[in-house]
């Protein structure tokens, strides 16, 4: 996993491989974070016990998103809190990103690329989540 910080050391970004999937569960994303994300791998006849998830409050004061490529590639941008950018990855089949915080750009790579969004809600619309960061 590739981890883009601001200048506090705070993780804005990060990048999870297809190759990182090493072992039965890793988290990539630590608990203080609103998106949570883990890769597991299973074999055949794996199950959870049958569940829930309970309502419990919760403050989120700004979207976190992430994308899973499942075909094709995606070039992504990344940017800091002052919009200043980071660096660049090229995200293939089976990569994801997720954006913490700060700033990204997503450039089609490939025709026909299909990638699964995810990002807490509600959404409110652009005008009350985002601000367009000039090149």
């Amino acid at each position: 996993m590739k981890e883009y910080k601001n200048k506090n050391g705070d993780v804005l970004h990060c990048v999870y491989r297809l190759d990182d999937c090493q072992g039965d569960r890793v988290d990539f994303t630590s608990e203080d974070k609103y998106l949570q994300g883990a890769v597991m791998r299973m074999n055949e006849g794996k199950s959870f016990r049958n569940h829930k998830h309970i309502k419990c409050e919760r403050h989120i004061d700004m979207t976190q998103e992430t994308w899973v490529v499942f075909r094709g590639k995606v070039q992504v941008d990344y940017y800091d809190e002052d919009e200043k950018h980071m660096g660049t990855e090229i995200v293939n089949a089976g990569d994801c990103t997720i954006t913490f915080g700060g700033g990204h750009k997503f450039s089609c790579l490939s025709d026909d690329t299909l990638v699964y969004e995810f990002k807490n809600g509600p959404y409110f619309g652009r005008d009350a989540d985002k601000v367009f960061i000039d090149d």
